[in-house]
């Protein structure tokens, strides 16, 4: 009857008995005793749980500052060692804590104050809880993004290195434990929504006042009101032919522009379009046959550009010459020649000049 009743309690005991912790899983318990390169986790109800070795020289920094009766999260990693105790590694723990508060922020959109760490050709190095993220280039606000020449990577470089040391607002869009990946944005969605607020006020065909804040290769960056920017492309900043927009803008220019497009949060403009076109009174001095002078201006891939006026300028066909040594060596940048007007179109703005004599 004895042998029953113990066989009994056994049985109750065993079946409300915990289930041990499984590896890859963080648990809570309180710092019982502290060794020689050990700390010892009271884990109610499972048993003991011991950080040591490896576990404990990677996180021994911390560990030596613990005391008894100290709190503790950490990661299993084995659940039952030889000597019966749960082993834990703080290292870890740590990790997965922080990837976990990372896809937390991320979801929330949480606002971050970081440090510029690094400057590389590609973007920014910022660190948060100790992990390093990045912060690629496309994704910096108006005010911080390199408005360098297209694909020149050491000039975005020298820019990008002005940020170093500096405390951006960022939000984490990708988070990523896998793969270690922490990627942050300075463009959040509260200034993406601002500046769709501020662009919807404008409509095409409006014509603004505003200020040249960058010129680059491939246009001009003008303010038109605090917290917005439009680009004047290089083809719209004059109906002649533009290389070099420095030699035309300089930040702090002031300039009427005309509103060409409204798009999401982004605004394009025109400056040239508030000029008259050269385009409408050409049609009513040339025409086909034509004898014009005209002044070489540019070699490109097809010929060259002579331009009979400003803002009117026709293509020399390469296939006139035997070769392009050839061609250069007829027409020489900056002179005059005479030609004839083989094709015109003004309201597409092309034409096309013979040089044969």
């Amino acid at each position: 009857m004895q042998t029953e009743d113990l066989s009994n309690k056994m049985q109750v005991l065993l079946t409300d008995s915990p289930a041990p912790p499984e590896v890859g899983e963080i648990i809570e318990g309180t710092v019982s005793a502290i060794g020689r390169a050990k700390v010892y986790i009271e884990l109610a109800p499972f048993g003991s749980g011991v950080i040591y070795g490896r576990e404990y020289m990677n996180a021994r920094d911390i560990l030596r500052k613990v005391a008894i009766g100290d709190s503790i999260a950490a990661k299993v990693v084995d659940n039952g060692n030889e000597d019966g105790y749960i082993e834990l590694s703080l290292k870890e723990a740590r990790q997965a804590l922080i990837w976990s508060d990372a896809e937390h922020a991320m979801k929330q959109q949480t606002v971050l104050s970081l440090e510029v760490k690094e400057a590389n050709k590609g973007g920014l190095i910022v660190e948060w809880q100790g992990i390093q993220g990045f912060l690629p280039a496309s994704q910096l606000s108006a005010d911080n993004y390199p408005r360098v020449a297209d694909g020149d990577k050491e000039k975005i470089l020298s820019e990008l290195q002005h940020l170093v040391g500096k405390f951006l607002s960022v939000i984490i869009i990708t988070a990523d434990q896998g793969e270690g990946k922490l990627i942050f944005s300075e463009k959040g969605p509260q200034e993406k929504e601002e500046k769709e607020a501020k662009v919807s006020h404008y409509e095409v065909g409006d014509v603004l006042s505003g200020e040249v804040t960058g010129a680059v290769d491939f246009g001009v960056f003008v303010k038109i009101e605090d917290g917005l920017e439009g680009l004047v492309h290089i083809s719209e900043l004059d109906w002649g032919l533009v290389e070099d927009t420095r030699s035309l803008y300089k930040v702090g220019d002031k300039v009427n522009v005309k509103v060409i497009e409204v798009k999401d949060d982004k605004i394009s403009l025109s400056i040239k379009q508030l000029k008259s076109n050269p385009w409408e009174e050409a049609v009513k001095k040339y025409e086909k046959g034509q004898e014009v002078e005209g002044v070489i201006i540019k070699y490109n891939k097809h010929g060259a550009l002579a331009s009979i006026e400003e803002g009117v300028a026709g293509l020399v066909h390469i296939s006139e010459f035997e070769n392009e040594a050839d061609l250069r060596s007829k027409l020489s940048l900056g002179n005059a020649y005479k030609f004839k007007i083989t094709l015109f179109e003004p309201k597409e703005q092309k034409m096309t000049l013979s040089f044969q004599q």
